[in-house]
């Protein structure tokens, strides 16, 4: 971080560009009451007849007053994998840059590394306590390393990042650090979008499908320095976030009360989960988790998984991931459904 240079991470292109201004850009503040025939829209009110506010103003706002965080630090997009894409396009040279994440993650760093022609280098994390290694992160860095991922809390391992950790590697690279907090809302550790005053290199992603309950409506949230959200602002699609879903997500946001209560009993059902398995005689070890599901090891995981779905309860097999040989990912439910799948693993351990 001593030495970032924005600039100098911005593909040449990006920097010299002129974004594309939309119709309602230029107006962002008019009267409901001028008459628009500049878009070539139909003028017949249907309720959706005309373009949704490309800047999302009324989210936004909603999401500054819930965060504390100025509406000038976020882009919104079409789910996470949208704003993750768009940090690819803006930083990264084709064929020419590369990124890196920790391993075992979430998977579409690399899906859009492959997409954009950029280097995707893995580090392994520590087999003792699913921690980086920052040896081996700071090894593979090199001059064309535009960016590193770390979801913290991580996905499919389901632990936080420790913050001196992650500390210490936002402050030892001069590129950017992409810092996914899909899980955060579970667990007590302190979000890194209030850091963005101290660190000019770090984007922080959080998105409305996990705790928040939205996954349908597809709404990502990246927040940054007002200089990096003005690049990405350049370069994303004018109206990527359609009326429905920003209509949706004000609906909910609006009752945030409701949303903890929710967030609060799933935590609650991941301690009698967890308890469960801890009494599951096939369950080898259970990892510690900040997130809304657990990972355990077990002894065939292939064999339990199809044994799971026998019972119609679908949860993820993760044994081809790295280091998760043998790994199953179990999504904390409601608590008729985490009622069925502990009535199952009662089952299953008495076969045994």
């Amino acid at each position: 971080m001593k030495n970032f240079n924005l600039n100098k991470i911005i593909r040449p292109n990006i920097l010299a560009m002129k974004a594309y201004s939309s119709a309602r850009d230029e107006f962002k503040d008019a009267s409901k009451d001028l008459i628009f025939l500049d878009a070539n829209e139909n003028p017949y009110n249907n309720g959706l007849n005309r373009y949704p506010d490309p800047q999302q103003r009324d989210l936004k706002q909603i999401l500054s007053q819930i965060k504390n965080i100025s509406t000038e630090n976020m882009v919104l997009g079409n789910g996470s994998d949208e704003v993750l894409d768009l940090i690819f396009r803006a930083f990264c040279e084709p064929n020419q840059d590369n990124v890196i994440s920790i391993s075992p993650s979430y998977g579409m760093y690399s899906v859009l590394a492959n997409l954009n022609a950029v280097e995707y280098r893995k580090s392994l994390l520590n087999i003792t306590d699913f921690q980086p290694n920052l040896d081996d992160i700071f090894s593979k860095v090199d001059a064309n390393t535009k960016m590193i991922f770390l979801c913290s809390p991580n996905n499919p391992t389901g632990e936080i990042i420790k913050r001196n950790t992650l500390t210490e590697i936002v402050e030892n690279f001069d590129g950017l650090v992409v810092i996914d907090e899909a899980y955060i809302d579970f667990c007590d550790e302190k979000s890194w979008i209030y850091e963005l005053e101290n660190y000019p290199n770090i984007i922080v992603t959080q998105t409305l499908s996990k705790a928040v309950g939205l996954a349908g409506i597809r709404l990502g949230i990246l927040y940054a320095r007002k200089e990096i959200i003005s690049v990405l602002n350049k370069i994303k699609p004018p109206y990527n976030v359609n009326q429905l879903t920003q209509n949706k997500a004000i609906e909910i946001l609006k009752d945030y009360e409701k949303i903890n209560a929710i967030m609060q009993v799933l935590i609650e059902q991941k301690a009698v989960l967890k308890q469960a398995l801890e009494n599951c005689s096939f369950v080898e070890k259970i990892y510690p988790s900040d997130a809304n599901f657990i990972l355990i090891k077990v002894d065939n995981a292939n064999k339990r998984y199809d044994e799971f779905l026998e019972k119609g309860i679908i949860i993820r097999n993760r044994t081809n991931d790295d280091l998760c040989e043998n790994c199953l990912r179990i999504t904390v439910g409601t608590e008729e459904e985490n009622s069925k799948l502990i009535e199952t693993l009662t089952d299953l351990s008495r076969k045994i």
